[in-house]
């Protein structure tokens, strides 16, 4: 994603950039993302293929920010009253998305028109946000936490893996043994 693209526009440019998003998640509903055509979402989004063109580049790029902005969580983490549990329905829940078949459409466009790197990086943070708000609350109950990145080595890092290269055995159970391991390490120098 180009730096003009994460700025969040105002006005006529966050009008064009709402319509052709909502064009493209139209048309991919209705016609599948295999018959997306700039000029095709150009016409459902009311604007001319070289105002997509000089946003975004390509389709590619386009879907790529799409897929970014879908993957965004709509809320907070919900709060279970402990680490563990706050934890364990986050892992649960983000490996539940990321595995749906959606989800594993959003992370593929996403890292696809991705050259720079800069869209993986923003999902990153989206998780990162997440595990804070997660981390945040262990704290103010007093709880022994671990930081933010042995969250994102230990929990996301390994789902992610697993979801790109060996989906096999991704359920419920495996993002609870990774919260039971990690938090099983807390206080014996693994972090």
């Amino acid at each position: 994603m180009s730096s003009k693209q994460r700025v969040r526009p105002g006005g006529r440019s966050a009008r064009v950039q709402a319509s052709v998003h909502t064009a493209v998640r139209e048309l991919m509903e209705e016609r599948g993302r295999e018959a997306l055509t700039v000029p095709l979402v150009a016409q459902r989004a009311g604007v001319t293929p070289s105002t997509i063109y000089r946003r975004w580049g390509n389709l590619q790029e386009l879907l790529s920010d799409v897929a970014v902005e879908r993957l965004r969580p709509d809320t907070e983490p919900e709060d279970h009253g402990d680490l563990r549990s706050d934890l364990t329905a986050w892992a649960e829940q983000f490996l539940d998305e990321m595995t749906s078949a959606s989800g594993r459409a959003y992370v593929r466009d996403a890292l696809l028109g991705d050259p720079d790197g800069s869209n993986a990086g923003q999902c990153s943070a989206y998780a990162a946000e997440q595990i804070d708000v997660i981390l945040a609350r262990a704290t103010d109950r007093e709880e022994n936490t671990p930081g933010v990145e042995t969250v994102m080595d230990r929990i996301v890092a390994p789902m992610m893996y697993r979801i790109l290269f060996r989906p096999a055995g991704l359920d419920a159970a495996y993002a609870r043994r990774l919260v039971t391991e990690l938090l099983g390490l807390r206080g014996k120098g693994d972090e």
